[in-house]
């Protein structure tokens, strides 16, 4: 992993398992459950992704094996009785760019209750998936790489005429030292909390 991964190009697995949307339901069972994946994406033509089919989607055939569709939504009935991807894909696919940032990743994955994204091109086509355990990776940074960041990239940019003390420990961050214009402060906290890797930030700054 690259010292500052801050894009999903960084953390994103490139070797994607896929089905099209003929792919019999068996078949996608089967490669979800050989590869120990959730979804897989579907594509068409030269690899453009067209939708995800997931565990959840798979599921719904089970859920109404014994009745119970007439209370089930539309889209529930249908995948019930899908018999290929293209019949049990959620579509258009939830998607995210390669240069897209590590945060906005997780913020799509939050709010569309998703676990992994493909990753695309402008035209679509597929170039990775990213998963939420690819995101964490960024917290597995060393210390003292997260450190050195701080006072060089971070530090070193902003309006600071004082030096502080950065020290880090199991991604906690604690800044020491004078800062005179107490101003600085939010803004300081802004762009430490930005750094890949940062678990919290504690301030230990005096006016002197």
């Amino acid at each position: 992993m690259p010292e500052t991964p801050y894009t999903v190009s960084d953390v994103m697995t490139q070797t994607v398992i896929a089905v099209g949307r003929d792919a019999p339901f068996k078949e996608v069972v089967g490669l979800i459950d050989q590869w120990k994946v959730s979804a897989l994406p579907v594509l068409v033509g030269e690899g453009r992704v067209i939708g995800v089919v997931s565990e959840a989607d798979l599921l719904a055939k089970e859920e109404f094996r014994d009745g119970g569709e007439e209370d089930a939504e539309r889209d529930e009935r249908r995948k019930a009785a899908a018999l290929t991807a293209g019949e049990l894909m959620s579509s258009p696919a939830v998607t995210v760019h390669a240069d897209a940032s590590v945060a906005e990743a997780a913020r799509i994955m939050a709010r569309r209750h998703v676990k992994r994204l493909p990753v695309v091109d402008g035209v679509g086509l597929l170039q990775g998936v990213v998963s939420r355990s690819d995101l964490l990776k960024v917290f597995l940074r060393e210390d003292e790489e997260i450190a050195e960041e701080i006072r060089h990239e971070v530090l070193g940019q902003l309006p600071i005429t004082t030096e502080l003390t950065v020290t880090v420990r199991d991604g906690v961050v604690v800044l020491s030292g004078p800062l005179p214009d107490r101003t600085l402060v939010p803004i300081v906290a802004r762009a430490v909390r930005a750094v890949e890797g940062v678990v919290d930030i504690r301030l230990d700054l005096s006016s002197r």
